[in-house]
């Protein structure tokens, strides 16, 4: 009888492909915009004990387009295009919906350490963000953690479906100026693919 074979270590990619939605399981960025954005994001990484290198600071990506159009698909691609580059990556993801659902005030919750997490985190994938009801608190939350890694140098990936006009009216004058600062803004186009797709 021969001995099993020793297990496989876990890759970086097949832990984070373990925490992505299953739908965007996979997912690879072929946009070039992105796939330049993972480029300069890993070139910047200072390098860590093993020599990986590891996010310090860098450029934030708001990724637009009509609904369907694969602004999930390509945001999740970027991060696992970095993971696949070798790079050291702790990262935090959440739809702007469930943000305020997570950071709303209730009992035996501290709602401020869970925005520091998301605030300090090294990447953050934002997800359509402008697409939750708009209230004065909505608007603070959103930027208070906009304003951190605006002011910290920190990478965020942000998707949304709404125009530059709409989203200054959704989230306010003061979060809309450092998006226009501090993202480079990638337009994808095309039918819905949802409505395309066979699951």
């Amino acid at each position: 009888m021969t001995a099993a074979p020793p297990d496989e270590p876990v890759t970086a990619l097949e832990m984070a492909d373990a925490r992505i939605p299953a739908r965007c399981r996979g997912a690879l960025a072929d946009h070039p915009q992105i796939t330049a954005w993972a480029e300069q994001i890993t070139r910047a990484g200072r390098p860590g004990p093993a020599g990986a290198p590891g996010i310090s600071e860098g450029g934030s990506l708001l990724i637009v387009g009509p609904t369907g159009t694969g602004k999930t698909h390509q945001a999740y691609g970027a991060v696992r295009a970095l993971l696949a580059r070798g790079v050291r990556l702790r990262w935090e993801a959440t739809t702007s919906a469930d943000l305020h659902a997570r950071l709303r005030p209730r009992t035996g919750q501290d709602t401020e350490r869970e925005l520091q997490t998301l605030a300090r985190c090294p990447l953050l994938l934002l997800d359509d963000l402008g697409a939750a009801k708009a209230s004065e608190w909505t608007e603070e939350l959103t930027y208070r953690l906009i304003n951190h890694r605006y002011e910290h140098l920190l990478p965020t990936l942000i998707t949304t479906n709404l125009p530059t006009a709409e989203l200054r009216t959704a989230l306010g004058d003061r979060v809309a100026s450092r998006l226009a600062e501090m993202t480079e803004r990638v337009i994808l186009t095309g039918p819905d693919r949802r409505r395309h797709t066979r699951t």
